[in-house]
């Protein structure tokens, strides 16, 4: 007996969206597992610091853990390897500070590209840097930096956590605008930079607020000026970098990504937490006190910030004619 026209038309479409099933299931079940968070840094970075407070928000409203994982060097190609080369599910996502966006204009040489292969699921914060001395450097302010440096080409030493990092290519852009010479050595890390710039092996660093402000309030780094476009609500008495180099600004910027072909609606599940943790008081408060600014975005508006920043430093690093490989 032939089956109703109606009838076979539903168990076709029934079969057909079968193989989907699965995967709509761990979109709306989300996350059923732990999620590894990678970080490209060693603990006690910024982005390291901010990757684990956000995990522990995330954490507790999932129910299930967000574990941070460090996965340091290579300019942060190992970690955002290690997400552009895991299953696209959600379970392994990116803490993106602004090296792991450029990476690629430093060493063009990498297998990966960072804009087509990590999708971008949220902003977290900026994260203002400032520039910092050692004690016993006689410059007090950028003007008088400026005179000293000008007065002294190349033998103003100008630390760094590493060529093209962040911290790099901020130093960089002031050279640029500021018509000075500083002589760059880059260190493994944060930790191994500040030590000499205590000890005053190195003179200047441009350094993320939230690595350098223990040693400032310790007196044992001279804070100069931040780098944003104004001045911040932490540091209200700190003039900007841009008050005397008009134009400067450098705001490091930390969010999260995920591996391409992560589904829509989890990069939309965890977009929506990330949110709603920078609208949290208690993690906002914590934010703010590191010095940092929550901004939350949607993707859409993390992919267009994302695009902006590379342009940007695209032109720096070309003008400076930094190259890895």
């Amino acid at each position: 007996m032939p089956l109703h026209r109606r009838h076979a038309l539903g168990l076709v479409a029934g079969a057909a969206a079968i193989p989907f099933a699965p995967r709509i299931a761990a979109a709306l079940d989300y996350p059923t597992r732990p999620v590894r968070m990678v970080v490209g840094y060693t603990a006690g970075s910024s982005p390291d610091v901010i990757g684990r407070l956000l995990g522990q928000f995330l954490s507790e409203r999932f129910g299930k853990q967000f574990i941070t994982e460090n996965k340091p060097g290579a300019d942060t190609e190992l970690s955002t390897e290690a997400v552009v080369h895991a299953t696209p599910d959600g379970y392994t996502l990116l803490v993106v500070a602004t090296p792991n966006m450029i990476a690629g204009l430093v060493k063009p040489s990498l297998k990966f590209n960072f804009i087509r292969d990590i999708a971008p699921v949220g902003y977290i914060c900026a994260t203002p840097f400032v520039v910092v001395v050692t004690p016993s450097f006689p410059a007090k302010n950028i003007a008088e930096l400026i005179a000293y440096a000008k007065a002294n080409p190349g033998k103003v030493n100008m630390a760094s956590n590493g060529t093209g990092n962040l911290t790099h290519i901020s130093g960089e852009l002031f050279k640029m605008m500021a018509g000075v010479d500083l002589f760059h050595v880059p260190y493994r890390g944060e930790m191994e930079a500040q030590t000499d710039l205590q000890s005053g092996r190195a003179q200047v660093m441009f350094d993320p607020i939230i690595a350098s402000i223990g040693a400032i309030k310790a007196g044992k780094l001279r804070l100069l000026a931040v780098t944003t476009p104004q001045r911040i609500a932490t540091l209200p008495d700190v003039p900007t970098v841009g008050e005397t180099v008009p134009g400067y600004s450098v705001t490091g910027g930390l969010g999260v990504g995920a591996t391409h072909g992560t589904p829509d609606d989890i990069i939309a599940t965890l977009n929506a937490a990330i949110n709603a943790g920078l609208a949290d008081p208690a993690l906002k408060q914590r934010l703010v006190a590191l010095g940092t600014i929550p901004m939350p975005m949607t993707p859409a508006e993390y992919k267009k910030s994302i695009a902006d920043e590379t342009a940007k430093w695209d032109k720096v690093i070309k003008f400076a004619g930094i190259k890895l490989g």
